[in-house]
């Protein structure tokens, strides 16, 4: 029985399903991603939902400071009693849904943090538009999703795989693919293998949009209607409330032509558009 299934037995741990609960149960995997992590001993690290801590205990023994944030009461009791039992004193347990925790008040001595996590796949987007959100304080995330999900997050445009949030993410910083982990490492066993990724976020976009809300609106609004061109999901998606001859103006003015599709477009053809549209 590994550390990690240990609690599971001992005070009668079930899954819950509504939470997407999968544990990682292998500690030589949970090495292997701290290891690729590279992670600095002064660091100050966000643990999104560290359930039974097959991440949580490795972290601390690298980093300065942990703070595991998890939604589920009864996981938290659990993780309090491993800390007293492990006698371990750097990590604070945060009981909160990530969702509406606000993350900035992690942001101290102007230090920014670095986010890990193993993602539940039903909220994995919207975590990932929260980092987005809180960049500012966040200087890279090592995130575990659902395999599909990050050839989804590494898809070059021109691709079907490549979306809203992989436009977002190539505007705010670099993916890069750190590792499989095989679905039967996890308790229970999810139906689909996983895949870590590391976004390290740029102090500064290559490409900075006059107004990065409203880029990140015009994302939404050309892939709300994928098989629809430019001219007609800008125009009629409900997420931009523009004129049809405001949007194919700034369409030609920028070189793109409205019979495009949004999944053509590069960051950089959007950060145009943006600033064009931003600016009429």
């Amino acid at each position: 029985m590994t550390s990690v299934l240990k609690p599971v037995f001992q005070y009668k741990v079930k899954p819950n399903k509504n939470l997407g609960q999968n544990f990682l149960t292998d500690p030589s995997t949970s090495k292997m991603i701290i290891k690729k992590a590279e992670l600095p001993p002064e660091d100050a690290i966000l643990e999104i939902g560290p359930g039974l801590g097959g991440l949580t205990f490795s972290i601390a023994s690298k980093v300065k400071k942990v703070y595991a944030v998890e939604k589920d009461t009864k996981l938290i009791n659990i993780l309090n009693s491993q800390i007293i039992e492990r006698d371990v004193s750097n990590i604070e347990l945060i009981n909160a849904d990530i969702l509406r925790f606000d993350i900035n008040s992690l942001y101290k001595n102007k230090k920014k943090i670095t986010v890990i996590g193993n993602l539940p796949y039903k909220i994995s987007s919207q975590i990932i538009v929260q980092l987005i959100n809180n960049r500012n304080i966040i200087k890279k995330a090592v995130i575990m999703l659902q395999k599909e999900t990050v050839q989804r997050l590494l898809a070059p445009p021109k691709t079907k795989d490549y979306g809203r949030l992989t436009a977002m993410l190539n505007y705010c910083g670099v993916i890069t693919k750190l590792c499989n982990v095989e679905s039967h490492l996890f308790y229970p066993k999810p139906k689909v293998d996983s895949t870590v990724i590391k976004i390290d976020f740029f102090a500064s976009p290559p490409v900075k949009a006059l107004n990065e809300k409203f880029l990140f609106t015009v994302i939404k609004a050309a892939f709300a209607q994928r098989r629809k061109n430019l001219k007609n999901t800008l125009t009629k998606s409900g997420v931009l409330n523009i004129e049809p001859e405001i949007c194919i103006k700034a369409l030609q003015d920028t070189k793109i032509d409205p019979t495009r599709r949004g999944e053509t477009l590069t960051i950089e053809e959007f950060v145009r558009l943006s600033d064009k549209l931003f600016l009429t």
